[in-house]
């Protein structure tokens, strides 16, 4: 995907979260933000978003040599998650349809986003898992994606949030899990998971988990370590989570299911829905449906 105009704003707020977090010294608000000013001006649009997030967070942890701003956030939500997991797993046990209910979580857990919105607080978690659960939802992919977990040899599970990636072990349950890769990110980025936040979850307990080599906000192929290429290229299924994902995905030729929230509104005119919409869905540049596909 495209960087779009209504990004940049987008991206001078995150500065000034992620360095207001850091900091109080208004010195160091204005030299980072006239920097991130300065890399704004000269940026190229043809390339996704998170391309110049991966550039202003550098500079933020440069500036103020902090090199994870958002790890009490995390931490926070990491506890959260992990106290509504019994609860979130026995909905999915006793659910008609447990796939269903397990990628309704996934998509709920997806609010955990300070990239998005830095105020969240639990609360709105809670009232987001209820709303995912009741709210109707475009499933019409839920039985291809069965089939293609079933049928597919390698499975990687591209993560996102830290406290997401909790409510990504109920759906990872419910999938073979013989089959299955989890990456999380190689270095810490806003709220995006690490290994240290699968290790919480208990993500190694029972699959594979990697990173992949990069501090982007998203999957910049070309700006990931060579040993999740490999396995990026023999995946036949690629689960990815998340905003920044998508955005760095949305245009690769291959056999990926975006499961996300659309939280703003460069995101739902790209995918073609409304803002807070619940995404389940098959790559487009797969299905042949976009111009751009990159192999």
């Amino acid at each position: 995907m495209k960087t779009y105009f209504d990004c940049i704003p987008c991206f001078i707020r995150q500065v000034l979260d992620s360095v207001r977090i850091t900091t109080t010294r208004e010195e160091i608000h204005e030299k980072v933000l006239r920097e991130a000013l300065c890399l704004a001006s000269e940026m190229d649009l043809q390339q996704s978003p998170p391309v110049m997030a991966q550039k202003i967070h550098r500079l933020i942890r440069q500036i103020t040599s902090v090199k994870d701003p958002y790890r009490e956030v995390k931490g926070r939500f990491n506890d959260v998650a992990l106290k509504l997991y019994p609860k979130m797993r026995q909905t999915i046990i006793n659910s008609d349809d447990p796939l269903n209910t397990a990628v309704r979580l996934a998509i709920a857990g997806n609010i955990i986003d300070f990239g998005v919105n830095s105020s969240l607080q639990e609360t709105y978690l809670e009232e987001t898992i209820h709303q995912c659960l009741s709210e109707k939802f475009d499933d019409m992919q839920l039985e291809p994606f069965r089939n293609a977990a079933n049928n597919a040899e390698n499975i990687l599970y591209i993560a996102d949030n830290a406290g997401e990636i909790v409510f990504d072990r109920l759906l990872i349950e419910q999938l073979p899990i013989e089959k299955i890769i989890v990456v999380v990110k190689g270095f810490p980025v806003i709220n995006d998971a690490t290994m240290e936040d699968a290790i919480l979850a208990g993500l190694p307990k029972i699959v594979e988990v990697i990173d992949n080599g990069s501090d982007a906000p998203g999957t910049i192929l070309e700006s990931c370590c060579g040993y999740f290429q490999d396995r990026f290229e023999k995946a036949d299924l690629i689960i990815s989570k998340g905003q920044g994902n998508y955005e760095t995905l949305s245009d690769i030729n291959k056999n990926i299911f975006f499961i996300l929230k659309a939280k703003c509104s460069v995101i739902a005119r790209d995918i073609g829905c409304k803002v807070g919409e619940m995404i389940f869905q098959k790559s487009k540049a797969f299905n042949g449906e976009r111009e751009d596909a990159r192999v």
